[in-house]
């Protein structure tokens, strides 16, 4: 990714966005499949396949540039920018609960 630790986190939380979305929405676009033998190992399948990718692209958006960084010797560069990341992270996130905490009382 970046050596920007707020865009590293937006762009995680961006994508934990998009595949919630998808999640959500996507069987009211698709329709309620089939109820088949087969659904179970599908469903479970598809599940873990997601949970893959996603370690995949959470590891690249968290660990591809302080790995980088670390490898050419800038060890010190490294740490900081990984937990200035997941601290824009962290902030994010607790933003979002906290704002939607007040905004459904």
């Amino acid at each position: 990714m970046s050596k920007n630790p707020f865009l590293n986190a937006c762009s995680a939380f961006i994508y934990i966005i998009v595949v919630a979305g998808v999640m959500y929405y996507g069987p009211h676009l698709v329709g309620t499949p089939k109820d088949t033998g087969i659904m179970p190992v599908v469903f479970i399948a598809s599940f873990l396949s997601l949970y893959a990718f996603s370690a995949a692209v959470m590891g690249y958006i968290f660990l591809y540039r302080p790995a980088t960084l670390y490898i050419d010797g800038d060890k010190k560069g490294a740490v900081a920018l990984f937990l200035k990341t997941l601290a824009f992270f962290g902030g994010l996130v607790l933003f979002v609960l906290l704002a939607f905490l007040f905004v459904n009382q």
